[in-house]
């Protein structure tokens, strides 16, 4: 006997004696069919409803329609709604709302809905639903407010929660606030669902402040509220308060975890992200495919094959089939390790080779500097496809960005704009970059002039674009020319002061978006803020500023810390840059080197030794900026062998090749100490040609020992760099004037005219009262000025009967610019106050003994930070101990 291609139809119903039981078992039989999807058995019972003449019964009309519908049937469905139905009521209206929201049919959907007679709240909530199925979140509120218009019905729980969906989508702060009073207003803000909506809306508004205050006003938050609020901790709080929350859940699942692993992971903090994976496992969690795609990124980031490798075997075991985002993680992390051949592997054995994993393998290859191959995948790309991709598309022209490849850039435009992705805000976004790297700003601004749409990176790209080439008013324009800016915009901004030494103007900047209610500033926002504190010394700001990074929740932040670390360092305040070092639990590579090198800068070389010696016991490995910061702390501290060996580790045990800040360390290390000639055989050795830093180190060590011959060799390749840099000049013709060799030095001076070399004028700088004072040598523009003199000669008078003898250089040295800053502080700071002091040139010989005295007669301390190092005076004597 053959069996039939369809199931067999349910079994009778059991004889019944009354109506409404016969009624029920038919009803409990077609949702057993709407539940297995077996159209054949729907079909046989409506037909046996007709048989036994129950076929015009309204609730098994809608229970049959319902199961069509569950079965996919819509001609079904829409046959027996015209034909059989002949009084359908608003259930029935509803139940075919839902199946053509569910099969994708929201043109049906509208039109039904316009022409229904009577609607009840299901019925609006599921064009909501349908509208916010598809993306349209737009669509789903407008349908909100005409509900709420209508006055016909009343939101419930699943209403306001749609609503609230779709506005988190959209990111409207302004809506979401309505829809919290609204909720007020119908007395629904009790309902569990209904606070965690509102959470979980603010939290996508950015709004997590106020989402925090709902939070902790909930008894018993859900699992869904919880996750929510550990996104928007980690977004803006940093990633530990996202910690802190996800440990006193008292219930978590794979969400959670996953949320945990990827704000680990995207926070920089990538083997704790790998750690909590392993934690996963060790508590019996099951992973799925999104943990995997986070790991597999994770150990990308690391550029740990091993790990991956473990990942991927996992993957296989354990999964039923790859997914095309774990597949694309695994292409990534096979490129970015350089395994190209395991990369086309996995990328061959897809089935669907999406746009992703065509990018995502593009942009490997693009990594490891494999243009051609990446230009060759590209073109198979579009074979394969026969569609061009606008996220390849941009990849590839980053490339070009990248090589600065103009001639294959404007290749690539071509494409763009005949294929007609131009459009596409990606792309354009990555041309403008291209055209900029490549230094040709008048097409950059010509690509944005004519973008029909435009995003928040665009206009970052011009403000950014500008900024590179110093011309920051521009970027201003650009800045004031937004209609919205988000963190990053301001940022940029911010950025752009901080670096072109416009600090007050970014100080501004600051202040301004603090006044912003939709913009809260980032742990970028407090990086940039330190650096410009530390260029100018700014103690008493940078203080306050820390202050707003726990008053944010940043301050534990490992990027935040890290800049904490360099602008102490830099403001000559050592001891609480490793205050902050030791508490700091985070570190990473960015950490060990921040302190290594303010140990360095302050001739602290043996503390900085033995920083780097506890970062290798740690298990971190020293990078290229570890060995140019351990070296420098070896040459300010004459600590010869020690640099020594740590040079010849660098390349023994870490592989890295010493480049030309290593050598010019090592030069500046033996020249110091008197081993000139080693110094000359090592630049001789170098693989690179030795830079105008590299030969500057070795005529400063010849001015010291008094090499003369070795001086005017130094000099001459100087020279032949054709540095534009005075300093050099400068110390050649002291040199000679030293030897007694006036018309040499005169000649030097001369040859400085003739280029039109100009002495860098000294200036120093300090704080005082939360302002910065600037002073020139023989400066008269200080309001103080008459009285600062008057104090300096003072403080002359007093070392002069210690010994001190003024030089017998023509221009006297008395009003060196760094001697006016001490005057001042000393007037202007109580005495318990150090004294911290900043200058742009190397202090000079006499300044350098007049502080050391001043130190010995005032009792005061001072902390100098000119252009080379730190100097700390202190009862007449420097921390240099005269090494410099």
């Amino acid at each position: 006997m053959v069996e039939p291609p369809w199931p067999p139809p349910p079994s009778p119903p059991l004889p019944a004696t009354t109506h409404m039981e016969i009624t029920q078992a038919l009803a409990d039989a077609l949702r057993s069919c709407g539940a297995r999807c077996s159209l054949a058995g729907a079909r046989a019972l409506h037909g046996r409803l007709v048989a036994v003449g129950l076929a015009s019964a309204v609730f098994l009309q809608n229970t049959l329609l319902h199961t069509y519908l569950s079965c996919g049937a819509l001609s079904d469905a829409r046959r027996l709604l015209l034909a059989d139905i002949s009084r359908p009521n608003v259930f029935t209206h509803n139940i075919m709302l839902n199946g053509y929201a569910k099969l994708g049919r929201l043109s049906d959907a509208v039109e039904l809905f316009d022409r229904m007679p009577t609607r009840d709240v299901a019925s609006w909530n599921t064009l909501m639903s349908g509208y916010f199925q598809s993306s349209q979140y737009l669509s789903a509120l407008e349908t909100f407010q005409s509900m709420h218009r209508s006055g016909n019905s009343v939101p419930n729980a699943f209403t306001f929660g749609c609503a609230m969906k779709s506005c988190g989508a959209l990111g409207w702060h302004g809506f979401a606030l309505q829809l919290l009073g609204m909720v007020q207003k119908f007395d629904s803000q009790e309902d569990s669902e209904v606070e965690a909506s509102l959470v979980d809306m603010f939290v996508r508004c950015g709004a997590v402040d106020l989402a925090s205050r709902l939070f902790v006003r909930i008894q018993s938050p859900t699992i869904f509220c919880r996750n929510s609020m550990l996104v928007g901790y980690a977004k803006t709080y940093g990633v530990d308060h996202a910690l802190e929350l996800f440990d006193s859940m008292p219930e978590r699942d794979i969400v959670s975890w996953n949320m945990m692993v990827s704000a680990l992971s995207q926070s920089g903090r990538v083997r704790e992200a790998l750690d909590m994976v392993v934690e996963m496992q060790n508590k019996g969690v099951r992973l799925d495919s999104t943990t995997y795609t986070s790991s597999l990124t994770a150990c990308a980031k690391l550029s740990s094959l091993k790990w991956g490798k473990q990942l991927h075997a996992q993957v296989i075991r354990n999964l039923p089939c790859i997914d095309p985002y774990v597949a694309s993680a695994l292409v990534e992390l096979y490129a970015k390790c350089g395994c190209f051949k395991e990369a086309k592997g996995v990328f061959g054995c897809l089935s669907d080779r999406n746009n992703v994993a065509w990018t995502v393998l593009i942009a490997g290859f693009l990594q490891y500097g494999c243009f051609t191959e990446s230009v060759e995948l590209f073109n198979q790309m579009r074979a394969e496809l026969m569609t061009l991709d606008q996220f390849a598309l941009a990849t590839l022209v980053s490339g070009c960005c990248s090589r600065m490849d103009l001639f294959l850039g404007r290749q690539l435009h071509s494409l763009c704009q005949k294929s007609g992705q131009i459009q596409a805000v990606v792309v354009s976004n990555s041309l403008i970059s291209m055209y900029a790297k490549c230094g040709n700003l008048h097409s950059a601004e010509s690509i944005f002039r004519f973008m029909a749409e435009r995003d928040t990176v665009s206009w970052t790209s011009m403000i950014t674009v500008y900024s590179q080439v110093g011309n920051v008013t521009k970027a201003r324009e650009f800045f004031d020319g937004m209609s919205t800016r988000n963190v990053i915009t301001w940022n940029a901004m911010l950025g752009a002061y901080i670096q072109h030494g416009a600090e007050e103007d970014g100080l501004k900047m600051y202040n301004a978006m603090l006044s912003e209610k939709e913009v809260r500033p980032d742990w970028v926002t407090y990086v940039t803020l330190f650096r410009g504190c530390a260029d100018i010394g700014a103690n008493k700001l940078g203080d306050q500023i820390i202050g707003h990074t726990v008053k944010v929740g940043l301050d534990l932040d490992t990027s935040v810390a890290n800049a904490v670390i360099t602008m102490y360092s830099k403001c000559g305040r050592i001891s609480e840059a490793r205050k902050v070092f030791d508490i700091l639990n985070g570190k990473d590579l960015v950490s060990w080197n921040a302190m290594i090198t303010g140990y360095s800068q302050h001739g602290m070389g043996k503390q900085a030794i033995e920083i780097f010696d506890d970062m290798l016991r740690k298990g971190a490995k020293p990078d290229y900026i570890s060995y140019v910061a351990v070296l420098s702390g070896c040459s300010h501290s004459g600590l010869v062998q020690e640099g020594k060996s740590y040079f010849d580790m660098m390349k023994r045990i870490h592989n890295i090749s010493p480049g030309l800040e290593h050598f010019s360390c090592m030069v500046d290390l033996l020249g110091r100490a008197g081993q000139l000639t080693e110094a000359r055989n090592l630049i001789d050795e170098m693989p690179m040609e030795p830079t105008a830093e590299v030969w500057g180190a070795l005529l400063s060590a010849c001015k010291i020992h008094g090499n003369n011959e070795l001086a005017e060799l130094a000099a001459k390749h100087l020279f032949e760099l054709d540095s534009p840099d005075s300093g050099s000049y400068m110390l050649l013709a002291k040199i000679y004037a030293d030897a007694g060799k006036s018309d040499d030095s005169a000649q030097v001076r001369k040859l400085m005219r003739d280029k039109g070399i100009k002495k860098n004028p000294g200036y120093s700088w300090m704080e005082v009262e939360n302002k910065v004072h600037v002073f020139k040598a023989d400066d008269v523009s200080h309001p103080q000025v008459i009285a600062i003199r008057k104090k300096l000669d003072e403080l002359m008078e007093k070392i002069a009967h210690l010994g001190y003898v003024g030089t017998d250089s023509p221009r006297s040295e008395i009003h060196h610019s760094e001697k006016l800053a001490v005057a001042f502080g000393i007037m202007s700071l109580p005495d318990w106050m150090p004294i911290y002091i900043m200058k742009n040139l190397r202090i000079c010989d006499d300044c350098h003994t007049v502080i050391k005295l001043i130190s010995l007669v005032t009792g005061r301390k001072f902390v100098i930070r000119d252009a080379v190092r730190f100097h700390h005076f202190k009862s007449g004597s420097c921390s240099c101990g005269d090494y410099w």
